[in-house]
Parts: structure tokens; C-alpha cells; sequence
């Protein structure tokens, strides 16, 4: 049976809660990794608008958001109920993911690359960002995830996104006072699963097979 196609750049946050999700679903497929500078025409083909993650269905179809490729993976398995906090409040998963993609994104862009926007405006975004930021925190004061008793959706649908915005300067991030965000942090950045799921391709070529994904355990 042909797997989907699944396409993807590794320092991608939106690619990398995709293949979270692809990973803990055990949901095989065929990972073609591209550089975003030099992207495939197959890629381009397969969806115009040309950003990663793309997943290509053996029947034809093709998902085009991260966030529906995880949802696609984790409907067909869910193993460790990352689903959860959704069929709970499906509304505020809804919200959650607005705020996160809309306006934290907006600011996480503008900080971490104010080079290609307004350097002077950098540390106003920062700002900006780091108010959601000690709202997650004091979430995590309340309870071990994002998701509630258990990390899921929330949690692996937002951490790539936070890992960015440490990413951005690291000596700042880790002397704010996000005891509990930080910790969360850095389990994700310790475990296996993060790992596994940033582990370097060379860029997929044509006429080649993509990389069997994910991994089997060793």
C-alpha cells in the first residue's frame, strides 16, 4: 500500500507539531524533507501555496495545515490522548490555537527575525510575545499541561513555537521568572520524542524515495 507523502522542513515549527503528532499517532508515511529556498516543483504541484507541512493522501487529497495533519493523524490513532482537551472543550482548544497562530506567531516573527522586519520594534514584540507567555506559566502553575492533567494537543501544538521564541535569546528566556514554563520546556527538549522528530534528512530529491517515518524504536 503507498503511504502519504509527507513533506516537511526540519526547523519548521508548524512541520515539527506535525510530525509530534504523526510520530505519537504511529502513522507511517513518506517524509520527503525540502529546504524552503529550494523547493521541489513536485512540492510546488502537489500545493501552490508552497509551505510546509504538505501531506499527500494516496486517494489524491492533500492536507495543507499543520494543525489538520494532526488532527488527521491523531483520529486514526490517538494512543496517548492528546485528543482529550478537545472533545472536552472543543471551543477552547479553538481559541487557544487563534491566539497562538494569530497574534503570538505575529510577535514571535517580528522578534526572532526583527531583521527582515523593524529592528527597532524587536523588544516591543518580545514584549508582546512574553505577556502570553507568563499566561502559559501560570497555567502550568495550576496544572502539570496546557492540555490539563496530561500533555496533549495544546501542549505539542505550542512548544515548537515557545522553543522558537527561546531560541531567540536564550539568556533572556531562561532568567524570566517562568519557573513552570521553563521546566515544561525543557522536558520537551530532553524527551525522545523531540528527538526523534528533529532528526536531519538530506533534502528529498526527484526519483528518490522519501525517508520512512517515523522511525522504528531501536
Amino acid at each position: 500500500m503507498m503511504r502519504p507523502v509527507f513533506w516537511s522542513f526540519r526547523r519548521c515549527p508548524y512541520a515539527m507539531r506535525a510530525r509530534l503528532a504523526v510520530t505519537i499517532s504511529q502513522t507511517k508515511v513518506e517524509l520527503r524533507e525540502i529546504l524552503l529556498r529550494d523547493k521541489p516543483a513536485e512540492f510546488v504541484t502537489a500545493s501552490p501555496k508552497a509551505t510546509v507541512p504538505v501531506l499527500q493522501l494516496p486517494d489524491g487529497h492533500v492536507i495543507e495545515e499543520s494543525l489538520d495533519v494532526m488532527m488527521w493523524a491523531l483520529r486514526r490513532n490517538d494512543p496517548e490522548g492528546w485528543l482529550a482537551c478537545m472533545e472536552a472543550n472543543p471551543e477552547k482548544v479553538s481559541r487557544f490555537f487563534e491566539r497562538l497562530d494569530g497574534p503570538f506567531k505575529h510577535h514571535l516573527d517580528r522578534y526572532k527575525y526583527a531583521s527582515r522586519y523593524d529592528k527597532e520594534a524587536a523588544l516591543i514584540h518580545r514584549q508582546e510575545g512574553a505577556e502570553i507567555l507568563a499566561e502559559f506559566n501560570a497555567i502550568l502553575a495550576s496544572q502539570p499541561a496546557l492540555s490539563g492533567e496530561d500533555v496533549g494537543l495544546l501542549d505539542f501544538g505550542s512548544l515548537p513555537f515557545v522553543r522558537q521564541f527561546r531560541i531567540a535569546d536564550p539568556e533572556w528566556f531562561d532568567a524570566e521568572d517562568w519557573p513552570h514554563l521553563q521546566a515544561w520546556l525543557m522536558a520537551f527538549l530532553d524527551s525522545s520524542l523531540f528527538a526523534g522528530v528533529m532528526k536531519k534528512y538530506a533534502p528529498w530529491e526527484n526519483g528518490e524515495k522519501g525517508i520512512d517515518f517515523p522511525l522504528e524504536p531501536a
